[in-house]
Order: structure tokens, then sequence, then C-alpha cells
């Protein structure tokens, strides 16, 4: 029987070379230059394996890709068929800055098991690590959540640390989380971080708040393939968007579990560090006896087996 864990490898090179390709462009202001960077790279890389890809979420509409945009088909065309969920640099203002957070991420499953969002951009997020599993009510206020997760992962509200999106939507969020006594870490970008940090018990407890779709089914993957806990609503932010997902009948309004964004078990989520984080180290690049090197590290969940694994490579150029 296929398991996605002999792709791990492959994969891995996905996302690394996706890595070292926008590597030079880590704190040049450069956000876009870099990102075209790990998206050429990332197809590139894709489009070697040996499997029958399709992108169900990628760069997409919302930032008019013309590469790894969802539907797009990527792999040799033989082998397992495959559901891809790839965000090449998340964090592009931590990555531009080189401040702490950004990596190249990519998630995949069994065809047919990722949630397909269609015309919404924008989800609204809570993500929770294991031992919430089940004993949160998403649709409860925020104090009686927060009071459920300290319960959970055994701390007084005065310790738990929530991430959030540094956005204008999320102040009436932030000051409900302030109200009870519990803290928050705010960040320009890169949710997908921040989930997992919640997932792996890194820094923080929790994250709430409104980012990217694309984003959140990868948040999903990871969470599912940790046994950690992971809701999620459409959210639409522009009248436009509003329009186009009422046309397409999407629900806006009911909590999705974590199951129903992704169906299987047998997932693989990765994610190679850029800059400096709390799960993932940076890219490191210099020169040794041997001449120029770029180092990547890279994690790596796979659902099939609940494992973390670190990666480090070392490629001479």
């Amino acid at each position: 029987m296929f398991e996605l864990t002999s792709l791990k490898i492959p994969l891995v090179g996905v996302t690394e070379s996706a890595a070292r390709a926008c590597a030079p462009y880590i704190g040049s202001g450069k956000k876009d230059e870099g990102d075209g960077m790990a998206v050429d790279a990332m197809r590139s890389a894709l489009n070697q394996i040996e499997m029958t890809g399709t992108i169900v979420i990628g760069e997409g509409a919302k930032d008019e890709a013309p590469m790894l945009y969802d539907g797009e088909a990527v792999g040799i065309g033989q082998g397992p068929q495959i559901d891809i969920a790839v965000d090449p640099i998340e964090g592009t203002n931590l990555f531009a800055t080189d401040a702490p957070g950004s990596i190249c991420t990519l998630a995949a499953a069994p065809a047919g098991t990722m949630y397909r969002p269609g015309a919404c951009f924008y989800m609204d997020k809570q993500v929770y690590p294991r031992s919430a599993r089940g004993r949160l009510d998403p649709q409860a206020p925020v104090p009686d959540r927060l009071k459920a997760l300290a319960d959970a992962v055994n701390k007084d509200l005065g310790d738990l640390k929530v991430f959030i999106l540094d956005k204008p939507r999320h102040e009436q969020l932030v000051g409900e989380i302030y109200a009870v006594g519990a803290k928050v870490r705010l960040v320009s970008d890169g949710d997908v971080n921040g989930a997992v940090m919640a997932i792996l018990n890194k820094g923080v407890d929790a994250l709430f708040g409104i980012g990217g779709t694309p984003e959140g089914i990868v948040s999903a993957c990871a969470a599912r393939a940790m046994g950690a806990e992971m809701f999620g609503r459409m959210a639409p932010q522009k009248p436009d968007e509003v329009e186009a997902c009422e046309a397409a009948g999407v629900d806006t309004h009911t909590w999705l579990g974590r199951d129903e964004l992704i169906a299987s078990n047998d997932i693989l989520f990765l994610a190679s560090g850029l800059t400096r984080g709390d799960y993932v180290n940076g890219v490191v690049m210099g020169r040794d006896a041997n001449g120029h090197f770029i180092t990547t590290d890279t994690v790596v969940i796979a659902g099939a087996n609940g494992n973390v694994r670190s990666i480090r490579t070392t490629v001479h150029e």
C-alpha cells in the first residue's frame, strides 16, 4: 500500500530548492523578487517527482501567480495521485526584512483529501496543541476558549500566549485576550509559522485570527499530522470576495473541523527555514575549504506515523 512517506526525501528537496533559490534576497527588501525565485525553484523540483500531483491551493488568484496556481498539474504525470498545498515564501515581509519566522512550506496528502476553498482567499483560524483536542468549542467566546485551553495545557490564564497577525482587523480580538490576563505574540505575517509553533508547543499555546486560506490548509495538515486541534471558517475580506464566495455557495459562518480541512492521516508537512525561527533554523550561506556553501534546515512532520524529523543539508556551489 502506498504511503506518502515514500515521497518524503523528494519533497524535502522541493522546499530546500526553494529556500536556496531565494536565500540571496533575505533581508534585501525585495520580497517579490525572492518570491519569484522560490516559486520557480519549487515548481521545477515538483515536476521532477514521480507522482501525479495537483496544486489544490497555492499562489492562486489571490497573488495573480502564473505558476503554482490552484489546479496546476505537477510531477512527471506517473505514480500516486497527490493533493499539494504550497506557500513558497510564507512570511514575505519577514523574509524581506530578515525578521524571524519566514519559511518555505509545503503539505501533501492523497488526492481528494484537501479542502478546496475556491474563491475564498482568507480564513479565520484557531489552532491548539494536542492536549486541547476535543476540549474546545470554536464558537465559544474568547474568554471561555482561553479558560478551556488553560485547563488543557495545565497553565494559568496569565501564562497563556496566543499568536496573532498584527492587523487592524484583530484589534478587538487582541483586547479580549488582554482582558482575561493572557498574552499575545503579534507578528506582521507568517501564520503557518504561528500555527506550527502552537502545534509543537514552541513559544505559544494557540493561534487565533484571520489569515490566508493557503496557509490555513497547510496548517491543518500539520495539525492533523501531530494529532493537534484546528478549526477554520472562510472569512472574505473584500466585497468582490464576499460575492464570489456567495456565488460559489461557500458557508462563511460555520467552523470546519480539522478533519474536514484535511481528510487523511497520510500527510506530509514540510517547512524549510528562511530566517531564524523557533522550531527550524534559517538559511546559512558562507565559504569553507570546499568553496561557497548554503545550508538549509527543514522540519518534516509525517502523519502516517506522527514522526517529527529535522533534516539539515549543505550544498556546495
